[in-house]
């Protein structure tokens, strides 16, 4: 289950790391372009909070439903998913389209880097209801067990974004609003695709809306589960703001333009963990419904072991080679020495993001939502913000506080979420029908 979705991952990855590494390159002013897009990424990852809170929220429910073999129950969740993201697209829509530009000021934009980032994300958030088919209703395609077409979802739309990024940025001198016109795009291919798939013969659940009425229960279920990822994104959200606000007052747009670097590096590193507990949640969620407990237990071992060697590894070669990831984005010499040392400082202890990512899927996984909510408020929300905006005034830390917030944090709130998930579910897991 992880394989095909550890590809369609990265894939999706490509969608905005692709656009970053052809806009940083743009001759003269790709540095700036590329603070702009980092500006940018509270839109993005709140766009993708709501997908996740329908998405993920509810493939887990329909995974369990169909373990227990009641597919009709299967069905009516996936429905009421797909009519919330719906839903909820048209509403950011409006709403980040009218606000986008104080929110860009409050965000951490110059009068330098506004007009980058607005001609970017006004026309990003017109495909903002492709965006939450395609990544909302993709994880449905995958709990019924298509996780092979889950993977082409996202190859369909990172091919179309890697061949139209260079035409529209360069060959038509659209710059940062070509890498947008291009996401798009490709996204709205993935959409496409996912609702082809879901409404043709192959799939065991249509995603049929005819006589539909909204369940208010069902939704209200999705929603509770779907809270924990939900969180999980939008303190993301609040995280991005806060260390692009206090790093525009102690380090500039250069600065800002560095966390990109560093945020993107980290995507890619720990897209492969994601992956892992991803493929894993189907197999719990489908062995806890069907009430094979050692099988769950097996589950949440595995994903545990792979996770920790996985970003022992990553730790490892980030140590040994700061600058050859710094540079797939951007060959400043500038902006390269400043991020060599702050690269050291936020990834010091990745390893420790494996436990979270255990804890955190196993939690969501099973249906147990005030304990994912908790640690998802917990490192991001209660741990990290709050470092953020104290450490650089501590020991003149500076732009070092706003970088050493996150490896705090993810020693605190990962160890913390993974032996309580020990404590909480493996005594209920002991006990075999």
């Amino acid at each position: 289950m992880a394989t095909p979705m550890l590809i369609a991952q990265l894939l999706n990855l490509l969608y905005n790391i692709v656009d970053r590494i052809y806009i940083g390159k743009i001759p003269g002013e790709g540095t700036l372009a590329l603070a702009s897009i980092g500006l940018c990424f509270p839109f993005v990852t709140l766009i993708t909070a709501f997908a996740n809170l329908f998405g993920l929220g509810g493939a887990p429910l329909c995974a369990m439903a169909r373990g227990k073999g009641n597919r009709e129950s299967a069905q009516g969740i996936m429905v009421n998913a797909g009519f919330m993201l719906l839903l909820s697209g048209v509403v950011l829509t409006v709403l980040g389209i009218a606000f986008h530009r104080p929110l860009l000021y409050l965000f951490g934009a110059s009068e330098v880097t506004y007009p980058y980032a607005s001609s970017y994300i006004v026309i990003y958030l017109i495909g903002t209801l492709c965006v939450m088919l395609s990544l909302g209703l993709n994880p449905y395609i995958n709990c019924q067990g298509f996780a092979r077409t889950g993977m082409l979802t996202v190859a369909l739309g990172a091919a179309a974004n890697i061949v139209l990024d260079p035409i529209f940025i360069f060959a038509l001198h659209l710059g940062v609003r070509g890498a947008a016109i291009a996401t798009v795009l490709s996204q709205l291919l993935s959409a496409a695709w996912v609702v082809k798939f879901l409404t043709g013969k192959k799939a065991e659940l249509k995603l049929d809306f005819r006589g539909f009425r909204p369940d208010w229960h069902c939704i209200q279920r999705i929603t509770v589960l779907g809270i924990a990822s939900f969180v999980m994104s939008f303190t993301d959200t609040l995280v991005q703001v806060a260390c692009n606000a206090t790093l525009r007052n102690f380090g500039g747009d250069l600065y800002i333009s560095v966390m990109t670097v560093l945020n993107s590096v980290r995507q890619i590193a720990q897209t492969p963990v994601l992956a892992i507990a991803d493929g894993a949640s189907t197999a719990i969620s489908y062995n806890y419904g069907a009430r094979l407990y050692r099988r769950t237990r097996d589950a949440i071992r595995f994903m545990t072991q792979i996770a920790i060697g996985y970003t022992m590894l990553v730790w490892i070669l980030v140590s040994l080679f700061p600058a050859l990831f710094i540079r797939i984005f951007n060959q400043d010499a500038e902006l390269v020495a400043a991020a060599v040392p702050a690269l050291h400082i936020y990834f010091f202890g990745f390893v420790m993001m494996a436990f979270q990512y255990s804890g955190q899927s196993t939690f969501r996984a099973l249906g147990r939502a005030k304990y994912a909510v908790f640690f998802s408020l917990l490192r991001k929300a209660f741990i990290v913000v709050p470092l953020t905006l104290l450490l650089p005034y501590c020991w003149n830390l500076g732009v070092s506080g706003v970088f050493a917030a996150e490896p705090v944090s993810n020693c605190i709130g990962g160890l913390a979420c993974y032996f309580t998930m020990r404590h909480v579910v493996m005594p209920e897991l002991k006990m075999e029908n």
